[in-house]
Formats: structure tokens, sequence, C-alpha cells
């Protein structure tokens, strides 16, 4: 919420809030920690009584002893935590935040744009009518899209859809428990509470209390304890709720958390949080894309790196892990190679180990591009040649793509100090010296050196070290249907990876770079859903999966 904006106009409240202060904090009942944000009633969808939460949060419980299907499964899991040790749990009734906002969004991307023009400021001083609200204790759930009938929650029937876990352990030879050190990581974007009330658009398919935090938060915490992966990488993740709620959760449940907010005073940001039992941190290092002095990289995307050591009895390699939320906007294609670019010359830095050899390196993200397009296929195969290419088809989001302006050569500056290799040269974070051609001396030899390390800046191809494997085949062999990571009103499509550098003993390698790397074996999986999967249950968000993307999972060994 944008600091001193008030709300002006007759906007009618329900009896039972009061409005408070210049920023209008309608409480109801008790004072209790905020779990709405602000921009709730930024659309005529949002308007209207909102019911303190009816839904008991249910992560006390183990799924198998409760009433609520979930439309997942995970590997083995450990016992949970009980009420008192989950610092999250909603007190009700909650407080409600209301502000003035403006509910279109603005701009070629799905984030917070506040435009302080002269439009805002009628709508703010414009007279509204007069609106009608429901009784303060009616707890109906509106109709599902399509339909004109409203239910009870209570009388309501849960739909789910299981998903299965695809084991891979019994396709390798077994070997000492001393000898391997078994992990999983989980990839998700949680959908930023911020974000889902600035574009309302997007998920006007679902049914109108299944978006409000204090309904998604008990939903998120309980799949992130029941999938208990020893390392999770999130999205879009809220820096209120994460300093407040998610991170409490977690460290109650043996989790060390990182977390790097977007620049440019965005609300949310990456985290990754791993289980102290099973790994000792060595190492952040948080990953900016924005740079001052360069036009192409002025968005606030960001990315975090972290090295982890195995516990383990014998000496172990550590492990590279990265997450990140690249540039959603489909006709900026060069946008997003060089915010790859930069997270891979930081992994570069940070993996290479003395002997000129990688340590195994996990690598996930929402990459807002879909299998098969160039971006995806350099993060596999370790080259891209982009001659010619525009950069609307970068990603491939689109069928259509709008932005046909060709990729430049190179795609970004010299003065980013990366090269074609996704390598930083000597000098890094945006500093430069002369350009290269001016260090020519009077050595011949340093001449021609010089000469050809120029000409590779501008060669019109891309290239890295890692030999990157996916951990989703992104296709159900026996239909042949896509799979499907995010799904609302505007598309289904798979944009969230789990990429990992593969041993030679993997049954999964994929193409790639030949530089010698230590690798991971891929021992199993939690599938995804079709499309039709998802929209069987409504889509995403809906009752029992509170963000609109799907979670990733897997499950790697490391030979020690």
């Amino acid at each position: 919420m944008t600091a001193g904006r008030s709300f002006s106009g007759s906007l009618m409240l329900p009896r039972h809030l009061h409005c408070v202060g210049s920023r209008y904090m309608a409480r109801a009942g008790p004072p209790q920690p905020p779990f709405m944000t602000s921009n709730l009633f930024r659309c005529p969808r949002w308007t209207g009584q909102h019911p303190s939460s009816p839904y008991p949060p249910t992560i006390t419980q183990h799924p198998l002893g409760q009433s609520r299907p979930y439309n997942w499964c995970a590997p083995q899991r450990t016992a949970t935590c009980g009420t008192n040790s989950c610092p999250w749990f909603p007190p009700q009734p909650s407080w409600i935040q209301v502000s003035y906002c403006n509910m279109s969004s603005a701009g070629d991307e799905s984030f917070r744009k506040r435009r302080k023009n002269t439009e805002a400021e009628d709508w703010r001083q414009k007279s509204w009518p007069k609106r009608s609200y429901p009784p303060a204790n009616d707890l109906r759930v509106p109709p599902k899209h399509g339909s004109s009938e409203v239910t009870d929650p209570k009388m309501e029937v849960k739909a789910s859809v299981m998903r299965r876990w695809e084991d891979f352990s019994h396709l390798y030879p077994d070997r000492p428990v001393e000898s391997k050190f078994d992990f999983t990581v989980m990839s998700y974007n949680i959908l930023s509470q911020d974000l889902l009330e600035d574009n309302c658009s997007l998920y006007s398919h679902c049914r109108r209390p299944y978006l409000f935090w204090n309904y998604r938060l008990p939903n998120i915490l309980h799949e992130l304890q029941e999938m208990n992966a020893d390392i999770l990488c999130l999205q879009e993740v809220q820096e209120n709720h994460y300093q407040e709620q998610i991170k409490p959760s977690l460290e109650a449940l043996g989790y060390c958390c990182v977390y790097k907010s977007r620049t440019g005073n965005k609300p949310d940001g990456c985290a990754i949080c791993f289980k102290t039992a099973k790994f000792t941190l060595k190492l952040v290092k948080p990953v900016e894309y924005f740079r001052h002095n360069i036009s192409l990289l002025d968005r606030d995307n960001v990315g975090l790196v972290l090295m982890l050591q195995p516990k383990t009895e014998r000496c172990a390699s550590s492990v590279c892990v990265a997450n990140t939320h690249l540039l959603y906007n489909p006709r900026r294609g060069d946008i997003k190679l060089a915010q790859l670019a930069i997270l891979l010359a930081e992994i570069t830095e940070v993996a290479r180990m003395q002997d000129g050899n990688f340590c195994p390196i996990v690598l996930c993200g929402d990459f807002n591009s879909v299998p098969g397009s160039p971006l995806h296929r350099f993060i596999k195969e370790g080259t891209l040649q982009y001659a010619g290419m525009t950069i609307g088809k970068v990603s491939g989001q689109e069928l259509y793509p709008r932005g046909q302006r060709i990729l430049s050569i190179p795609i970004w500056p010299d003065s980013l100090g990366i090269n074609h290799k996704c390598v930083y040269e000597a000098c890094k974070d945006g500093q430069t010296t002369e350009p290269l051609k001016e260090e020519a001396t009077k050595d011949a030899g340093q001449v021609a050196e010089v000469d050809k390390r120029y000409q590779n800046r501008v060669e019109s191809s891309l290239q890295h070290h890692f030999q990157l494997s996916s951990v989703y085949s992104h296709f159900f062999p026996d239909t042949g249907l896509p799979e499907v990571t995010t799904c609302h009103s505007r598309s289904a499509v798979t944009v969230d990876y789990i990429f990992y550098s593969a041993a030679k003993n993997n049954l999964f390698t994929q193409p790639g770079s030949s530089v010698p790397c230590n690798g991971l074996q891929l021992l199993g999986r939690l599938l995804l859903l079709t499309e039709q999967d998802l929209w069987s249950l409504n889509g995403l968000p809906n009752e029992t999966n509170s963000s609109d993307h799907l979670s990733l999972l897997a499950r790697f060994r490391l030979e020690v």
C-alpha cells in the first residue's frame, strides 16, 4: 500500500467495521495481527462483507486423520508439529486493512504499477453510490463460476485430484547408507497477496473466500509442512507475511530461512529455507538484476544463491542452490536472457571448486518461459544461437508473439562485465575499464589475444558451463498432454522448473555442457497435473491449493 494514500468518497462499510485513522484500519473484534493486506476492495468483486474466516487451519493434523482431502501426496514425512509450535495460527476475528487502490493492472507485466495521474485523482474524488452488504453472520460461499447456487461451506463436499509420487530409486544400484546422501527439494511460487489483489482479473473464476489471506495462509503452510522438503525455494513471498508468519512457522519446523526482497520497494521476493538437521550454511549470495547504468536491466526481479554443506559422516561436496523469479513480460525476452546471464555468472563464481570443476547445482524458480522455448533450451543445452531471433519468441509465452524487435548482438552492453559464456570478466558489478580493444599493447601476441577476446564478446550465441537437466519431462507419456504448473483465468502452462546438474550415472541426463561437474541422481518426483485436471477443481487458486502455481518436489541422491 502506498504510504499517505487516503480513502475518500462515500463507500459504505458494514456496520460492524469502524474506520480508524487516515489509513482506515477497519476492526472486527479485538485487535489482532493483520491477515488481510491492502487493496482489498479494488474492484467490484471484492466489495461486500468479509467474514472472519470460518475455515479452521489444518496444519496441526495429519492429512490421513482429517476430513479435508488434499490433491497431492509426498514422500516419507515426519511427525507434524503441535498447535503451540505453529506461530502462524490465525486468531479470529482478524484485522482488515482498507485503502484506496486501483484494481487495473497497468503496464506490460503483472506486478504493482502505481500511477499518480489526473485520472486517479478524479477517481478518488468521485461520489460513489451506496452499496448493500450481506448480514455480518452470512458465511455462505458464493457460487462457482457459471453457477447460480449459493452453498454453505459446512455442507460442501471438497473435490481433489491426487498427485502421484513417481519413484526411481529402484532403478539405481543399492549403496551403503554412509556412501549416499539423499535430500528433497521443493520449488513453489506461493502467490503474493498484494500481487493477487493487484491482478484480480486473473482470478475471476475463483470463489471469493478462497482468495483471502487468512484462508490461503493455513493451506500454504500445511502444504509446506506435509511436503517436508529438506530445501524450500519459494517465490512471490510477501515480505511482511514472511517476517511475521511464514519465517516463524518454518523455523518452528526446523528450517533456517534466507530471504531476498525485490528491489524498488516491491512487496515480495524469493526465499530459500533448509533443514538445519541436514545442511550447514556456508555462503549466501543475493542477486539483484537491476543496474542503474544499463537501460536494459531496469526491472526489479531478483535471485538468491546459497552454498549448503551436507551433514554426513564422510566428507561430501557442497551443494549450490539457486532460486529466482524472472521477468514476466512475454515481449521482453532480451531482459529475461540478461537476468538469467547474471544469475548463471553468480552461480559460476560460487560453485567452482579448487580443481576447476563445479559442485552439484540445483536451480529452481519461476522462469516465465515455457518448455521448448529458446530460454528453456538454453538452460538445458548450455548454448543458444540467437541471431535473427525476435525478443517475443524467447520465452514462448505467447502463441503469436507481440515483441517483434530482433535481439541485438550482443544482447547486453560491455559495461555489465559478463561475456557471452555467462561468466564475469575481470571487472564486476557494472564497473569496467576501457573497452577491450584499448587494452592493446606493443606486444603483437597480446594484441592478437585482445582482438580474439573482443571477437568472442560479439558472437551471436550464449553459453554456460553447467550440464543441467530438468526434473520434469513436461508431457505425460501415456496421453501426450502437457504438464501444467500454473493455471488462472488467462492461461495454463508450465513456467516453474527444478534444474539440476546430473551425475554421469543419472538415468535422466540430458544434453548439455561437457565441463566436468559433480552431479546428482534423480530418485523421484511429485507428478504435475494437466489443465483438465486443474479446471475440474475450478482452476487455481482453489479450495485446497491456495496459489495459482503448483508446487514442484524432487528427491536427489549425492554420492559421498
